[in-house]
């Protein structure tokens, strides 16, 4: 496995959502797969999962992973026309952590410029328009950066720790797709959110939930 070096997050590192679906479909599994992170997934380097473990050269462990249990609810959907008006107001437009994130990052043109806006009862949500070439980690990055964003503010960024994933479609190339995210709660430095991602008929493609800590 190769986190090849355009599929970053924070710089230097792999998105956690992308990375995480690579990992997810080298696990292979029928249900659901939990991924965490033990440490940011490094970009163009030989990987290998051994033991539901990821590892680096060195040895060093980068993600375990597992079976996933009940994910929880769904994050309901919004129609198109709500999701581009949320998107509007995305809040990394005008401060972003890591603005040269591939999922959310405005200063990615070559990016999946996922831009989750608030909705008045705090879920997040945004369009998603499909890639040409759309894999299972396609899936896993836009269930990813909609629900870190229901808790980054201000000054108080946020990286993914943990995800757990079901997908049960893949998007078609080119559909603009729905995703919508909402915060369950924060202890400490974590946050816990659910995000879901709906097709254009509004089918559910997949579904997670993940940790969030923040730096």
């Amino acid at each position: 496995m190769i986190i090849e070096g355009r599929f970053n997050g924070p710089p230097g590192s792999g998105n956690g959502g992308w990375s995480a679906g690579v990992f997810a479909a080298a696990y292979g599994g029928d249900g659901p797969v939990e991924v965490t992170l033990r440490r940011p997934p490094p970009l163009d380097t030989p990987l290998t999962l051994v033991d539901a473990q990821v590892r680096d050269p060195a040895g060093e462990v980068i993600a375990q992973l597992r079976p996933a249990g009940d994910l929880g609810e769904v994050v309901a959907p919004v129609d198109l026309a709500t999701a581009r008006a949320a998107s509007a107001a995305y809040p990394g437009l005008v401060e972003h952590p890591f603005p040269g994130c591939y999922v959310c990052g405005p200063e990615r043109a070559d990016g999946l410029r996922i831009f989750p806006g608030r909705l008045p009862d705090g879920r997040t949500a945004a369009p998603v328009r499909a890639p040409r070439q759309v894999v299972l980690a396609t899936v896993w990055a836009a269930l990813d950066c909609p629900g870190g964003w229901a808790v980054i503010g201000a000054g108080r960024p946020y990286v993914l720790g943990r995800i757990a994933a079901r997908i049960d479609a893949l998007p078609r190339p080119g559909d603009e797709c729905v995703v919508t995210g909402t915060l369950i709660g924060i202890e400490g430095r974590k946050a816990f959110v659910h995000t879901s991602l709906y097709a254009p008929d509004g089918q559910l493609l997949g579904h997670a939930r993940a940790t969030w800590i923040a730096v």
